[in-house]
């Protein structure tokens, strides 16, 4: 078991995947499913996920590609345990190994993956405010160097393999400068609230030993209209496809 004293069970894709997850503490949200959706994998193809949490973010992509061998790597084990149920649950071929990226275990370092991909901790703690739950804390403040899981990642590629990351947009020149001397061919595409608004996500794809010149693309937006306006969801329809129905984001082409 989780060690949880108290857990919810939640619906994401509408309804095509239920999750376990705490009720208190580090709770998925739309970040894990949109990192899923942009990720350009193909059935047969393995992937490790750093960080996995609950396995939000596999279990959306196992949904959409059949046949990939999943790996997860999570330092919280009650999270890990949480997953480890959660692939059950959705009858995913999910292996949650529970361990800490900075010291890969054996078992994953002896695998080089297709696709490595990652939702790693927002926010450094010198600039914001700690979590009081510690679970939330770990998940949200980044006490591991985003340079160590660039490394991470950037060690478990396969040649020719893909990392694709979801950060906050102003974490974009941390992530480039640990990315430079690692892996080329660098996509990014940032993520707008809405039209008129600065990007606060962005998505970002490297490639393992790729020379593609760098590309910015053009923004993706998450929201109808100019403001919020009835208490209901206003997804772009791209957006609302990625997220209601599982399907691949423009980025992942």
């Amino acid at each position: 078991m989780s060690g949880f004293s108290e857990t919810t069970r939640d619906d994401f894709l509408g309804g095509r995947i239920t999750v376990e997850q705490p009720a208190k503490g580090y709770r998925a949200g739309v970040d894990p499913v949109l990192l899923a959706g942009a990720v350009p994998a193909r059935q047969g193809q393995s992937v490790l996920e750093l960080g996995c949490g609950v396995g939000v973010a596999s279990l959306c992509l196992a949904h959409r590609v059949k046949g990939l061998r999943l790996f997860g790597i999570e330092r919280q084990a009650g999270y890990a345990d949480l997953a480890r149920i959660n692939a059950q649950r959705n009858d995913a071929d999910l292996t949650v190994v529970t361990g800490d990226l900075a010291q890969m275990p054996a078992e994953l370092r002896e695998i080089g993956f297709d696709h490595v991909i990652a939702n790693p901790p927002y926010f450094q703690r010198d600039r914001s405010t700690s979590a009081d739950d510690p679970g939330r804390e770990m998940a949200m403040g980044e006490d591991t160097p985003l340079e160590v899981w660039v490394k991470a990642a950037s060690k478990r590629l396969a040649p020719k393999g893909f990392a694709t990351f979801i950060h906050r947009a102003e974490r974009l020149p941390d992530l480039l400068s640990a990315l430079a001397p690692r892996l080329g061919s660098i996509e990014v595409q940032p993520l707008v609230p809405r039209t008129g608004r600065d990007a606060r996500l962005v998505l970002l794809r490297a490639r393992k030993g790729g020379k593609a010149a760098f590309r910015l693309r053009d923004s993706l937006i998450m929201h109808r209209g100019g403001r919020h306006e009835r208490d209901e969801d206003d997804y772009t329809q791209t957006l609302s496809d990625c997220l209601k129905h599982g399907k691949a984001l423009p980025f992942a082409d």
